[in-house]
C-alpha cells in the first residue's frame, strides 16, 4: 500500500500540538507493518535546521488566479518514512507556523503544490490522508478537477481540532483553488455564509476519523459539534472515532534519559520515590513525602484553569504539593504565580515549556489533573498513566475513553479518577477522593500499577487505521 500522510506539522521537525505527533506516530507505525510511507508538510524556517541528508528532488508550479508560485520539493528519509518538504519562502519563512491573515492562501497554495508535487515525483498513492482544515481541501481538488492521475485514489481525512474550521470568503474558491463558485451556491462548501475548508474535507473524503470515539459521538451533536453536526451527520455511517496512542518508545519510563531513577510496572515504588525527591528538590518543595498532584499543560480556559486553582487551596490545605507547568493566558499565568506566592513550600511554578521537566513531573507526581472543557483525545493523561501518574479527569471526548475512575469497587481495572461536570467543586470533591485513597497505600499501588500497565500504545490504533485504509481499497 502506498500511504501519502498530508499535514502542516509534523514530529520530529515542527510541531505545535498533537497534530504533529498523530501524522508522525500513525505514519510510524503504518511503515512498521510494512506499509510505504510518504509524508508532505511545508518547509517551515523552523524545519531547515533540523534537516540531516536532504536534497531537492523536484520542483512544481501552483497556479492561483493571477498567483505563479514555485514550490521546491526536498527530501530526507527517516525511521523508515519518506518526507518531502515543500519550500517557498514567501508562505513559510516566518516566524510562525500559523496565526497570519493569510494563512487560507498559505494554505490554499500548499495543498496544490503537494498534488502538483505527486503529479511531478510521479507517484500515485492509494491513500492520501490529510489533517485538519490546512489540508482537507485535497480531496475536492481532486475530485472536481477529475484528475485522472488519481484514479483509484481514496482519501481519509482526520478531524483534530473542529474549533478551527478554514474559514474564507465566497470568492476565494475561484481566486485561490479555481474552483466554481457553484460550489458555494450548492452548499458543497458553503458554510453559513462563508466557505468552510474543513467541510470540504468532510464533503468530499471517503472516510472521516477523529481523535477518539467519544469525541466522534460529541461531535455529531448540537451542543459539542461546533457548528459541524449536521454536515457530519450526512456522513455518520463515514465517520470513525479512534482513540489515539502515544509513542512507547519516547515516553518509557525504563529508559528516559531525563528522569532520576528508571523504573517499570515491578519497581516503581522505589523509582517514583526517587523522582519525587529529585522534583521536590529542584523545585523546592519542602516535604518531599507529600502526596503530589501536577499539572503539564498549555494554560488556557479549555483545560479547566479555573477548577484546578479551585482544587489547589484545598489540596495544599491537606498536606499535598502542586506542581504547574505550562504557558498561555496572562490571567491565568499570574494566578499561578499568585499561588506559588501564597504556598511558597508545597506550590511550584513553570511557566513556559520544559521537556526534561515535564518528564520528571510525570515520574514524580502521584496525580495528574485534567479537567478539560472539552478534549478530543488527550495525550497527556497517557503519559501520566505510563509514568504512573494516577489522571483525575473529567470525563470528555479521549478523557472519556482512556481513563477509567476508581469507584471503589473497581480496583482491577480502574487507572484513575474522573468526573462529568464541568464545576470547581467537583473537581476539588474528585481529587480529595484521590488523595483519600493515596492514604490506603494497597490501593493506591494497585491503581498505579494498572496505570502503567495500561495498553495507550500506537499498535492498537494503528489496526484500526490499517483496517480502514484496507476496507476502501477493496471497494
Amino acid at each position: 500500500m502506498k500511504l501519502v500522510m498530508v499535514g502542516s506539522e509534523s514530529n520530529p521537525f515542527i510541531k505545535t500540538g498533537g497534530l504533529a505527533d498523530v501524522v508522525y506516530a500513525l505514519s510510524r507505525q503504518m511503515a512498521k507493518t510494512g506499509e510505504e510511507v510518504s509524508v508532505f508538510i511545508p518547509l517551515y524556517s523552523g524545519v531547515k535546521g533540523k534537516l540531516k541528508e536532504h536534497e531537492k528532488v523536484a520542483e512544481c508550479e501552483v497556479h492561483m488566479g493571477w498567483r505563479r508560485e514555485i514550490a521546491n520539493i526536498y527530501h530526507e528519509k527517516f525511521t523508515g518514512i519518506d518526507f518531502y518538504f515543500l519550500e517557498n519562502q514567501h508562505y513559510f519563512e516566518r516566524g510562525t507556523i500559523y496565526g497570519y491573515d493569510d494563512d487560507g492562501e498559505r494554505f490554499a497554495f500548499y495543498q496544490q503544490a503537494v498534488i502538483e508535487a505527486l503529479r511531478v515525483l510521479n507517484y500515485k498513492p492509494d491513500i492520501i490522508h490529510v489533517h485538519d482544515w490546512q489540508t482537507a481541501m485535497i480531496p475536492c481538488l481532486i475530485k472536481e478537477k477529475k484528475d485522472e492521475f488519481f484514479k483509484g485514489t481514496k482519501f481519509v481525512l482526520t478531524i483534530h481540532n473542529p474549533a478551527f474550521q478554514g474559514i474564507i470568503y465566497r470568492e476565494s474558491l475561484g481566486d485561490l483553488y479555481s474552483l466554481p463558485l457553484e460550489l458555494y451556491d450548492n452548499g458543497a462548501l458553503r458554510f453559513g455564509e462563508v466557505v468552510s475548508t474543513l467541510k470540504g474535507g468532510i464533503m468530499y473524503a471517503d472516510k472521516i476519523t477523529t481523535v477518539s470515539p467519544t469525541h466522534r459521538n460529541e461531535l455529531l451533536t448540537k451542543e459539542g459539534g461546533m457548528g459541524l453536526d449536521t454536515v457530519l451527520a450526512l456522513r455518520e455511517y463515514d465517520f470513525c472515532g479512534f482513540l489515539n496512542g502515544i509513542g512507547y518508545e519516547e515516553f518509557n519510563p525504563e529508559t528516559d534519559p531525563h528522569i532520576a531513577k528508571n523504573y517499570n510496572a515491578s519497581s516503581f515504588v522505589s523509582g517514583k520515590k526517587r523522582n519525587k525527591e529529585e522534583l521536590c528538590n529542584r523545585l523546592n518543595l519542602k516535604n518531599k513525602n507529600a502526596p503530589l498532584f501536577s499539572l503539564v499543560s498549555r494554560i488556557t480556559w479549555q483545560k479547566g484553569m479555573s477548577l484546578v486553582f479551585a482544587a489547589v487551596h484545598e489540596l495544599v490545605k491537606h498536606g499535598a504539593n502542586v506542581v504547574l507547568l505550562g504557558s498561555g493566558e496572562y490571567q491565568s499565568e499570574r494566578e499561578m504565580d499568585r499561588l506559588h506566592m501564597l504556598y511558597p513550600d508545597q506550590v511550584a511554578v513553570y511557566v513556559g515549556y520544559n521537556d526534561p521537566l515535564a518528564r520528571i513531573i510525570y515520574a514524580g507526581s502521584d496525580f495528574f489533573m485534567m479537567p478539560s472543557l472539552f478534549e478530543p483525545c488527550g495525550l497527556g493523561q497517557m503519559i501520566a498513566q505510563r509514568y504512573g501518574a494516577l489522571p483525575i479527569v473529567r470525563r470528555v471526548g479521549g478523557l472519556k475513553d482512556s481513563v477509567i475512575n476508581y469507584d471503589g469497587n473497581n480496583l482491577e481495572t480502574s487507572n484513575g479518577f474522573g468526573f462529568d461536570e464541568f464545576s470547581e467543586w467537583e473537581m476539588t470533591r474528585t481529587c480529595l477522593y484521590a488523595l483519600e485513597q493515596y492514604n490506603k497505600p494497597e490501593v493506591f499501588k494497585r491503581l498505579v500499577k494498572n496505570a502503567i500497565k495500561t495498553d495507550n500504545s500506537w499498535e492498537k490504533s494503528g489496526e484500526q487505521y490499517h483496517g480502514l485504509y484496507r476496507e476502501l481499497l477493496s471497494r
